[in-house]
C-alpha cells in the first residue's frame, strides 16, 4: 500500500509519450471525510480531484490554477475541482449523499452517478487577463473517458487515462490514484499498444496503487519492456484557500438589513466553505467594523 500522496512523471527514452501517475489516497478521504459523500459520490469526487491534480502538475506560476468542472443530468449534480502549481487541491460535490447500487461486485455506478448527457469543463488560470477554457460533452460520465476524450477534441493529445478510488464497507477509502499516458508528436503505433497492453494486464489503478509499495513500483509494470526515466515527483495534498478573514469579506459585502436578517433567523453570522465544509462564525460587530473599514477583496 502506498503510504504518501504524491505524483510522478516519466518519458520513455525516445521521447514518445509521457506518464504521470498519482496516489491520492489520503487526500480522497479527507474529501470524504469533510464531504461525508456516499460511496459512488467519494469514487466520483475523488475521481475529478484525481485528474484535476494531475492536469494540474503542469502548472508553473505560484498563482496558476486549474479548475476541473463535471456537470453531468445524474443525481451528483456539479464536481468541481481545484488545484494550484503546488499539488494542493480541493473539491466538492453537489449532492455527496447521492448514491446508486452498484452496477456488479465492486464496481461503482460512477457514470450513472454523474451521467452521460453534460460537460466536462477545464478552465486554466494563468494570471491573465482572461482565462483558457476547454469543454467537451460528456462521453459515459465515468470521468477517465471523459477526460481522454477532452485531451483529444481540445488539445488533440491522444491520450488514456485511468482513474480508481477503492471504498471500503464503513466508506472509509482504500486507495485512490490515477495514471495519463499522452503521444508526444511523432509517436509511433507500435509503442502505444505496448503501453495499452501493460495497464491492461495491470488491472485498476486503484488496484495498483493498493497492492504497490510506491509508485515508481506501478510505474515499472506500466513500463515494462520500454526504456524510461523519471523527471519529477511531487507532494499532494488536499488544501483549501478558505479563511476566516476571505470569507468575512464576503459577508461585509451584504448590506446592514440583510446581515440583521441572517442574524435574527440563525443566532449568529456563519458562512461555510463550499469546497473544504469549514465553518465561520462572526459578530455583528465584526462585519460592521470590517464593513466600515471598505477592505479591499
Amino acid at each position: 500500500m502506498i503510504k504518501q500522496d504524491y505524483l510522478i512523471k516519466a518519458v520513455d527514452n525516445d521521447k514518445q509519450v509521457r506518464i504521470i501517475l498519482a496516489s491520492t489516497t489520503g487526500l480522497v478521504e479527507e474529501a470524504h471525510r469533510r464531504h461525508n459523500t456516499s460511496a459512488t459520490a467519494s469514487a466520483a469526487l475523488g475521481r475529478v480531484l484525481t485528474a484535476a491534480l494531475m492536469m494540474g502538475s503542469d502548472l508553473k506560476g505560484e498563482e496558476d490554477a486549474l479548475t476541473l468542472r463535471v456537470n453531468g443530468d445524474g443525481a451528483a449534480g456539479s464536481i468541481v475541482a481545484t488545484v494550484d502549481a503546488a499539488g494542493n487541491g480541493r473539491a466538492l460535490i453537489s449532492s455527496p449523499q447521492a448514491d446508486l447500487p452498484s452496477r456488479m461486485p465492486g464496481k461503482l455506478d460512477v457514470g450513472g452517478l454523474v451521467g452521460k448527457n453534460g460537460y466536462l469543463e477545464v478552465i486554466t488560470d494563468l494570471g491573465l487577463r482572461q482565462s483558457f477554457t476547454g469543454r467537451v460533452n460528456l462521453l459515459s460520465g465515468e470521468i477517465a473517458e471523459d477526460l481522454a476524450q477532452y485531451y483529444s477534441q481540445s488539445e488533440q493529445i491522444p491520450s488514456l487515462v485511468s482513474l480508481g478510488v477503492l471504498v471500503d464497507r464503513d466508506l472509509s477509502i482504500k486507495s485512490a490514484g490515477g495514471l495519463i499516458i499522452q503521444a508526444m508528436p511523432g509517436a509511433g503505433d507500435d509503442i502505444l499498444e505496448h503501453l495499452e497492453k501493460n495497464v491492461t494486464r495491470m488491472g485498476p489503478i486503484s488496484e495498483a496503487v493498493q497492492n504497490s509499495e510506491s509508485l515508481e513500483q506501478v510505474l515499472v509494470a506500466v513500463m515494462n519492456g520500454i526504456p524510461y526515466h523519471q523527471i519529477e515527483e511531487r507532494e499532494l495534498a488536499f488544501k483549501c484557500k478558505c479563511s476566516s478573514t476571505r470569507l468575512a469579506v464576503i459577508l461585509s459585502g451584504l448590506s446592514s438589513e440583510e446581515l440583521a436578517d441572517i442574524y435574527k433567523e440563525n443566532g449568529r453570522l456563519e458562512v461555510t466553505c463550499n469546497f473544504c465544509n469549514e465553518a465561520y462564525s462572526f459578530t455583528m460587530e465584526e462585519i460592521e467594523a470590517l464593513k466600515n473599514k471598505k477592505p479591499k477583496i
